[in-house]
């Protein structure tokens, strides 16, 4: 452990259904608040599900021109967006004093979908001429990343992700790993998603995935653990963390959120959407990072669930946190920010990164909305409904996704 390099978090940024900007987006989950309501961007009345965490503040011209917005698809609006505040909280201003040492991880599910929707009426109609030059790049995922790089310089490691559920958390993790091998000295991070929309959300719906019994009373839709839980509500946004060197942070007099200590990353290989009942992966991949971090399960004090509120999902973490930390599992405090902004899959995970990180820096533990009627199966501390103050020196970040996909971050507090 003493041989490697220590990566810290000195930039983060956010688009999330509870707000655009990292403050606005801490209060409200922090103050118990919902991103969830009606679905308004398409008429979802055909559907069991009409809700899901949509970002209504959003204005791309806050933080790009015009031609950007007409060009690419919503998800890299918000990716761009949250770059740009993830750079400016970081002390950075314009392009990256050494490029080569700087670059560009993100990660996303599913990607442009917003932007073909308008493209398939085209070719149905056999308008071949009309399609847009811009849909090859859009249809590129790698290009939120590129857009990214080319924005602030960055000419180092550059990747995007496409691993589900787990895109965000993964991307982080690659990111901190190629600091921490000594191929960059930071690297733009993060995930960013849009999926509602009609053929995302209709997918779904027959799926049998999502939830539909709350579409009258939205705020109560999204309810991780709780025993009323009938599946996931879609969210959208977008967040971004600066991952640094901590002796370049230190070198520059950067401030310093914490640490990512450690990742694991594994496979079910179970199922193309559900993950494996008894969590038995999920648990080796929680293993996986606490190893990576040179932390004993004893030390950790709380974990940011991935918490979807799934049956599947919430009876299997529970049990892989259970087969992991034993009897320590009953002192942990474990809760799900997807019941106050949905599941935001590939954004999901760095959101959940970047609010864990509050957690360490200000104390404050964001809670499990909705919890209202305990399963006897999932018997674990889930911070129900209330925030709560904790000092946490130790947090795990979870991510589970479709393919059986999983990764966890280990993230600690930095003693100031």
């Amino acid at each position: 452990m003493q041989n490697k390099r220590r990566v810290v978090v000195t930039g983060m940024g956010m688009v999330t259904p509870l707000g655009t900007g990292m403050r606005k987006s801490w209060e409200a989950i922090c103050g118990g608040q919902s991103g969830i309501g009606p679905v308004t961007r398409f008429d979802a009345s055909q559907l069991k599900c009409r809700v899901a965490g949509e970002v209504k503040d959003f204005n791309p011209l806050d933080f790009m021109d015009g031609q950007f917005t007409r060009r690419f698809d919503i998800f890299m609006q918000y990716a761009l967006a949250a770059a740009r505040m993830t750079v400016e909280d970081a002390g950075f201003k314009g392009k990256m004093d050494n490029p080569e040492r700087a670059g560009v991880i993100m990660g996303t599910a599913v990607g442009a979908h917003n932007y073909f929707r308008p493209v398939f009426s085209l070719v149905e109609q056999n308008k071949l001429n009309k399609v847009p030059p811009f849909l090859i790049l859009n249809a590129a995922g790698n290009l939120m990343s590129g857009v990214i790089a080319i924005e602030f310089g960055c000419r180092g490691p550059h990747h995007c992700v496409m691993d589900a559920c787990a895109a965000g958390t993964n991307a982080i993790g690659v990111g901190f790993k190629a600091i921490q091998h000594g191929e960059a000295d930071m690297v733009i991070a993060g995930g960013a998603e849009s999926p509602v929309n009609e053929i995302m959300m209709g997918s779904l719906d027959a799926l049998g995935a999502m939830a539909s019994r709350h579409n009258g009373e939205p705020h109560r839709a999204s309810r991780p653990f709780d025993a009323d839980r009938d599946g996931f509500v879609s969210g959208e946004g977008s967040g971004v963390l600066m991952l640094e060197l901590l002796d370049s942070a230190l070198k520059r007099g950067a401030r310093i959120y914490g640490e990512v200590a450690g990742y694991g990353n594994n496979c079910d290989a179970y199922h193309y959407t559900a993950p494996s009942p008894e969590g038995k992966v999920q648990a080796d991949c929680m293993r996986l990072a606490l190893k990576d971090a040179g932390v004993e399960p004893g030390q950790v004090d709380y974990i940011n669930a991935h918490g979807t509120a799934t049956v599947l999902n919430d009876l299997g973490e529970t049990r892989a946190i259970k087969a992991v930390f034993g009897e320590h599992a009953k002192k942990l405090a474990v809760s799900s920010n997807k019941s106050a902004i949905g599941h935001m899959w590939g954004a999901a995970g760095a959101v959940e990164a970047i609010f864990t990180m509050l957690t360490l820096k200000h104390g404050i533990i964001p809670p499990t909305l909705n919890h209202e009627f305990p399963d006897p199966q999932c018997d674990l501390d889930y911070v129900p409904n209330t925030a709560r103050k904790a000092d946490v020196k130790v947090a795990l970040s979870n991510s589970f996704g479709f393919g059986g996909i999983n990764g966890t971050l280990v993230l600690r507090k930095i003693n100031e």
